[in-house]
């Protein structure tokens, strides 16, 4: 699937609070150093995942389900299987009022769940990473060299002549 820049801006600028299920103690892992970065950017990162039930992640205890979640959640990044994407919508459409976006991580795609959560309103991203997005979207990508299309090192003319 592809998404406009427009459209992936925006979610990444109205989101505030993102329960990152799947999420890793480990810090090698994608789905820590994602939800580091995502931490560190200034959004509320809740951490779900029942084998590190009750520890404490970037301030936040982390929790078994999106059921146990206990806060308005904007976006739920979903670091699992494709095949487990279903049950985790089903979840997040069941406890999240205020939901916006459901997010599947590089690799997680799953159609019937993206058309169920779009039909409840939802934005979905698939097979994207959120913050691959926000690091090519806000320029930070320019210490890797790589070509966002929004920074350049070619030099600007004047607009002045």
């Amino acid at each position: 699937m592809t998404y406009s820049d427009k459209s992936l801006k925006m979610i990444l600028n109205r989101t505030r609070v993102i329960a990152v299920v799947g999420v890793s103690m480990n810090p090698v892992r994608p789905s820590y150093y994602v939800a580091r970065y995502l931490f560190f950017k200034g959004y509320r990162v809740i951490p779900v995942n029942p084998r590190h039930f009750g520890e404490t992640l970037f301030g936040e205890k982390v929790v078994g389900s999106l059921r146990e979640v206990n806060a308005p959640v904007d976006m739920v990044d979903i670091f699992r299987a494709s095949n487990a994407v279903p049950q985790i919508v089903d979840d997040a459409l069941e406890h999240f009022s205020a939901l916006e976006t459901i997010w599947m991580q590089i690799g997680v795609e799953h159609d019937q769940a993206r058309v169920k959560a779009e039909a409840s309103g939802l934005s979905v991203i698939m097979n994207r990473c959120p913050k691959f997005e926000y690091q090519r979207l806000f320029g930070e990508l320019r210490k890797g060299g790589f070509n966002t299309g929004i920074i350049s090192s070619k030099l600007q003319t004047s607009h002045l002549g």
